[in-house]
């Protein structure tokens, strides 16, 4: 066996060279159990505060929905019945809730559509601009973490994490609307180059229609990616600068193992538990989309239509897409939990 596949040792229970060890015995089961258990519980919560949060809005659906017309208080009374708006407030929440755990969020008021139809017809366009987003942004702030940790306090980790900070601190929208003014606008001699916002142009079709979009993703992909990077940079760099001091690497060092073989095979693998926390979070948030990055970009997708129902208010479509943000979010916090174990055993004892 030659130094380069000699694997580091072991210790407390790590992740090697050789791969995750998936914790034995009853502990993992119960594990297992529990976190299902506390995200039912978080689900459930969720349900009944989706409820009542946005009855705290002010103004009336049934008024905004009739333009300011003059509309005598029959009419307004039959627009209530049909939405159940009428009912006392403890039937309202019991007919939302049985309806809810089958997956019927009612109907929209402005649409007049199932709030699920409208949230599915526009799932797609935010899966396609926040998971492409994701991928990049991702894959970026881990390469620029390690790099940064493994060189730290050079002039290459004090510039990337400068610029991290930088970007991360800039609100999206403001830097969106930044993008449109320079790069969709035009400024002095620069044109504008990309559209100012929406999916497409319209009346295109097959290649060209792939083109358009992508067109469009521009901007808004840049948005995301630079703001989202920064964090993922930063917890990864600080990971594996608390990694860095193991005597597991000293080890492999001393087994002649080549510095980019010792950070990529040991010192990555054991840094990754609070990076893959936040991978699943933000996993979690591509569903959820970004509502202020839509609504700047005009992009048509889950963050655009949660602004559309907040300003009338539209509580049937405000309460479905709160809790399949807030469900996206659990779901992935979960899925998280239950990776953990398989990247250190001892997180199930």
């Amino acid at each position: 066996m030659t130094a380069e596949t000699t694997p580091a040792l072991v210790e407390d229970g790590r992740q090697t060279a050789a791969g995750p060890r998936v914790p034995r015995g009853s502990a993992y089961p119960r594990y297992l159990a529990g976190k299902v258990a506390g995200a039912a519980v978080s689900l459930l919560a969720v349900l009944v505060t989706s409820f009542f949060l946005f009855r705290l809005i002010p103004g009336d659906p049934v008024k905004t929905m009739t333009g300011g017309r003059q509309v005598s208080a029959e009419q307004l009374a039959a627009y209530r019945e049909e939405f159940g708006l009428g009912l006392p407030l403890w039937r309202q929440f019991t007919d939302y809730c049985g309806k809810a755990l089958t997956g019927d969020f009612g109907t929209s008021y402005q649409f007049r559509a199932p709030v699920v139809d409208k949230i599915t017809e526009a799932l797609p366009n935010t899966l396609l601009l926040t998971g492409g987003a994701f991928v990049l942004y991702t894959a970026l702030g881990i390469f620029l973490g390690t790099r940064s940790a493994w060189r730290h306090g050079k002039l290459g980790d004090r510039f990337n994490t400068g610029l991290a900070l930088t970007l991360y601190s800039i609100p999206s929208f403001w830097l969106g609307l930044l993008l449109i003014t320079v790069l969709s606008v035009g400024i002095g001699p620069l044109p504008g180059m990309f559209p100012t916002g929406g999916m497409e142009s319209g009346g295109k079709e097959g290649f060209a229609y792939v083109v358009d979009v992508a067109h469009h993703l521009v901007l808004p992909v840049v948005t995301l990616v630079a703001v989202e990077y920064g964090q993922t940079l930063l917890v990864t760099r600080s990971a594996l600068l608390d990694e860095m001091g193991g005597d597991y690497l000293t080890t492999a060092r001393a087994k002649g193992l080549r510095d980019d073989l010792v950070r990529r095979r040991h010192a990555v693998p054991n840094a990754m538990l609070p990076t893959v926390t936040l991978i699943f979070i933000n996993l979690g948030r591509t569903v959820a989309g970004v509502i202020l990055v839509e609504t700047v970009f005009s992009w048509p997708g889950l963050g655009g239509l949660f602004y559309q129902a907040l300003s009338v208010p539209d509580l049937p479509l405000v309460q479905g897409l709160f809790f399949v943000f807030a469900a996206a979010v659990i779901v992935m916090n979960t899925l998280a939990d239950l990776v953990y174990p398989l990247l250190d055993p001892r997180v199930a004892r």
